[in-house]
């Protein structure tokens, strides 16, 4: 590992994807999805949907000694993705560019897998990542709909894992011209984690 920064970047710190600046995890949901996530320092992870690279970024920094791979299949954001893998490390994220599951047919089996988004082959995503995980695995998913995440929910639950489904809402400060602060919202995120049930058969 050859980056000594610290955990926890700020939003602003990553190159994102234009007009659509922002379609980042943002920190707040970048920090329950990492704890949710379950990493060891040699957690081999897949970050399906990866854009600009914040959670995968982030998680290799605790899987140190594993591998992360972060999936893409959006030209302009693996572009920023190797932006940020070169300014901010670490050494040990692989880039896939493809279009998930196929993309996925290739990597090995991981011990965590984080999801971000799915679009219409979501389900599809998850029944890769539940036959792929490794015993004792987790996935987690992010969601921008109430709709998906209740699919991803549900999907999981079908699968014989143990899953909670949480909306993250936060607002930050920002200043006013008097300098008093107001608080802006964040659009929520429906934060789906799942575990396999040891009851599963």
């Amino acid at each position: 590992m050859t980056s000594p920064r610290p955990l926890g970047l700020p939003d602003e710190a990553f190159a994102q994807k234009r007009p659509d600046k922002g379609l980042i995890t943002k920190s707040e949901a970048r920090a329950i999805s990492l704890y949710s996530l379950g990493l060891t320092p040699r957690s081999v992870v897949w970050d399906v949907g990866a854009g600009s690279g914040s959670v995968a970024l982030e998680a290799a920094l605790i899987a140190h000694k594993g591998r992360v791979y972060a999936v893409e299949r959006d030209v302009e954001s693996v572009r920023h993705l190797r932006c940020n893998l070169r300014r901010l490390g670490p050494d040990n994220v692989a880039i896939v560019q493809g279009d998930a599951p196929a993309a996925l047919d290739d990597l090995p089996a991981p011990d965590c897998v984080f999801v971000g988004g799915g679009g219409r082959k979501l389900g599809d995503i998850l029944s890769c990542a539940a036959n792929r995980l490794r015993p004792g695995g987790r996935i987690v998913a992010n969601l921008a709909a109430m709709e998906r995440a209740l699919q991803a929910y549900e999907r999981l639950q079908g699968l014989g894992f143990a899953a909670e489904l949480t909306m993250a809402s936060a607002s930050r400060a920002k200043p006013l011209p008097d300098g008093a602060l107001r608080f802006a919202a964040l659009n929520p995120v429906f934060i789906v984690a799942a575990k396999r049930s040891e009851r599963a058969i």
